[in-house]
């Protein structure tokens, strides 16, 4: 990092609102030449306001932003790579019927004499750039049927390949296994050494402080604390995010939880030797009425795929599924799976909710044959929203915002709200605190703890060992597709999970 130097980037007294609620306040922001600059608070603090402010993707805003100390205002997220900032979102956006050759120079492909798309320079280009992460993947395969963690660097190639000399990391490892995270690190290092300056959100706590230089606090819209990393730790930066009361959910970073006994309802969903090869083979397992059941793996491990065929999504080309006792057909997808009384919130946000539509049409869409079956009754709509969006402390509370415009934590409410308006029998999780803070993540806790207690079975699929541990009354440990270690009424930490994947 350049020190004494002037600033690549500094931002001055940056304020935004959206429909009247302030998302950000007089904020100011420095970014140093050189520098990984870690950006952290709970989810609504406006951290990614701020960032896509910068990106160009929000050009309506209050304050100065200047680079290499001129004065700039983007219209557009075009003018900011023009000026070479490249920023990957949380929710990404890789094109999925495109092969990841054509994603990682989407808008880039270099073209031959005639004008056409030089295919054999394309795939070079691209296995170079990916080879410069660390990366060997089918360079013609769908980018949309590979796993998160792959798109997700995908996109960082596609950055990286514009030639930003800013990079804006949304929540970067929020779906890499760990040495995809190893990878990513060794890549942050290199980019410092050779002058680029990175941004890297993250809810991560340890992972900020190991791989930043300086970090900045956000809390409701505000800057509320910047530090140099080294001198700083974990509690300086909780107590700042969440102020009063961070004591208990600085408990929430723990690494041992006691698993209960096992549950004595009656059983809900019981699977046997379900299989989808290359995916995952064997696996069975039993959920009851009232209990929430983790199934850990690093990513690629093939929980994610397993809960996307529980869910209907995914062909099973063996295995049986029993709902209360009853046989579950569900090749017809998410109406099928709706019938049998499964409901489903994938990892990808975006994959159920309609960025566009207003927050209360994304919760009332479960339930609409049940409102109106001939018209619609917006008012009836808004009032059941606006009961959820409150009980599961929604920011903003406005149902009519665009469920666009809140953040990722919050969008991640909306979706589980769609399922609350009607409670299924069984409710599928797939990574359900992915991008979120320690306050978000709480928030989930304490909507999972009380579903559960109304009697739901419940299954946490996650590649984060904080998340099973925070939420789960039993463990399985899903390795290269196979279930592979069960964790019941007994002491177990992180340690052990990572152990057994």
């Amino acid at each position: 990092m350049q020190t004494g130097a002037e600033p690549l980037l500094q931002l001055q007294g940056v304020s935004k609102h959206f429909a009247g609620v302030a998302a950000l306040t007089g904020v100011d922001f420095t970014l140093n030449r050189g520098e990984v600059h870690g950006l952290v608070g709970e989810n609504g603090a406006g951290k990614s306001t701020l960032m896509k402010i910068i990106a160009g993707v929000h050009t309506q805003y209050e304050g100065e932003m200047r680079l290499d100390g001129q004065l700039v205002r983007f219209r557009s997220p075009r003018d900011a790579r023009e000026a070479g900032i490249g920023m990957v979102h949380q929710e990404l956006s890789v094109v999925p019927s495109l092969s990841v050759a054509e994603n990682v120079l989407l808008g880039a492909q270099p073209l031959n004499r005639l004008g056409f798309v030089a295919w054999r320079r394309m795939r070079a280009q691209a296995r170079e750039q990916l080879e410069a992460l660390g990366i060997t993947m089918d360079l013609g395969a769908p980018a949309g049927a590979l796993p998160l963690g792959q798109q997700q660097m995908i996109e960082l190639a596609r950055v990286l390949m514009s030639g930003a000399r800013i990079l804006i990391l949304d929540e970067p490892t929020s779906a890499l296994s760990p040495p995809e995270v190893e990878r990513l690190f060794q890549l942050l290092a290199r980019l410092r050494q050779s002058g680029r300056s990175v941004v890297f959100i993250s809810h991560f706590l340890d992972d900020i402080l190991r791989v930043s230089d300086t970090v900045t606090v956000f809390r409701n819209g505000r800057r509320v604390g910047t530090a140099p990393a080294r001198e700083v730790g974990k509690s300086w930066l909780i107590e700042r995010m969440i102020g009063a009361g961070h004591e208990r959910l600085e408990e929430s970073y723990t690494e041992a939880v006691t698993l209960p006994p096992l549950m004595p309802g009656p059983v809900v969903l019981e699977a046997e030797r379900l299989t989808v090869r290359g995916l995952f083979e064997d696996a069975s397992l039993r959920v009851r009425a009232g209990e929430v059941l983790g199934i850990y793996g690093f990513m690629g491990s093939g929980q994610l795929e397993l809960a996307r065929a529980l869910a209907g999504k995914l062909p099973l080309e063996h295995g049986t599924v029993r709902v209360d006792g009853r046989p579950a057909r569900l090749r017809g997808g998410t109406p099928a799976a709706k019938r049998a009384g499964i409901a489903f919130v994938p990892e990808s946000r975006r994959a159920m909710l309609f960025t566009q539509e207003p927050v209360y049409r994304n919760i009332s869409i479960a339930i609409l044959e049940r409102i109106g079956r001939i018209l619609l009754h917006p008012q009836v709509e808004r009032r059941i929203a606006e009961d959820h969006v409150r009980s599961l402390g929604v920011r903003p509370p406005q149902v009519d915002l665009p469920v666009g415009q809140l953040s990722g934590g919050n969008q991640q409410k909306v979706a589980l709200a769609r399922w609350l308006t009607h409670l299924p029998r069984l409710l599928l999780l797939s990574e359900p605190t992915r991008g979120m803070d320690v306050g978000a993540k709480d928030d989930v806790v304490r909507i999972v703890r009380g579903l559960r207690a109304q009697g739901l079975a419940i299954i946490v699929f996650s590649s984060e060992p904080e998340t099973v541990l925070s939420l789960a009354d039993r463990i399985l440990v899903m390795r290269r597709g196979v279930l592979a270690q069960e964790f019941a009424g007994e002491a177990v930490g992180k340690d052990r999970l990572l152990a057994a994947a």
